[in-house]
């Protein structure tokens, strides 16, 4: 199994509209993201990166292996 490596919130709202999501609205520091009926909420903190937990959180809500999403980082 591959090793999360925490990027920035910015980086994983990159990854995710690359795959079709759309920023549905802010509220504060949260950005709230849907796609095809899948949604997540995405902290974004000025130079923090996401906790690892966090990034599990994220791929649980949009049913993605670690694996799919490392393939994803790696694409660019």
């Amino acid at each position: 199994m591959p090793k999360l490596v925490p990027i920035s919130a910015k980086e994983m709202i990159r990854l995710l509209t690359k795959i079709g999501f759309t920023v549905e609205r802010q509220k504060g520091s949260h950005i709230f993201l849907r796609n095809d009926g899948k949604t997540t909420t995405i902290p974004v903190h000025s130079s923090e990166e996401l906790d690892r937990s966090m990034m599990r959180k994220i791929l649980r809500d949009i049913d993605m292996s670690l694996e799919e999403f490392e393939r994803l980082r790696l694409e660019k």
